[in-house]
């Protein structure tokens, strides 16, 4: 994935009380989101390559080895239109 990440239109990152997670909103419903996966998306707001997200993340939780899940995760959430590059 090459560029900078963000989400695509129409789809709205945020935290969701009534279901205590954080969750992405897009038109036709809401994907509940786990903890790493809401680590990853709130990076992707246009201003960072996946390098960046990773380096971010790395910052964030050092010693713990993370490059292949969230390449996993920005991986599939494009292929789900979750997420557009720039």
């Amino acid at each position: 994935m090459s560029g900078t990440v963000r989400l695509a239109p129409g789809y709205r990152f945020q935290w969701e009380p009534a279901q205590d997670c954080h969750v992405l909103l897009y038109p036709e419903g809401m994907v509940k989101l786990n903890a790493p996966a809401a680590a990853i998306l709130e990076h992707c707001d246009g201003s960072r390559d996946a390098a960046g997200i990773l380096a971010a993340l790395q910052a964030r939780f050092p010693g713990v080895e993370l490059a292949d899940d969230v390449h996993r995760f920005l991986e599939v959430a494009h292929e789900r239109g979750w997420l557009r590059t720039v």
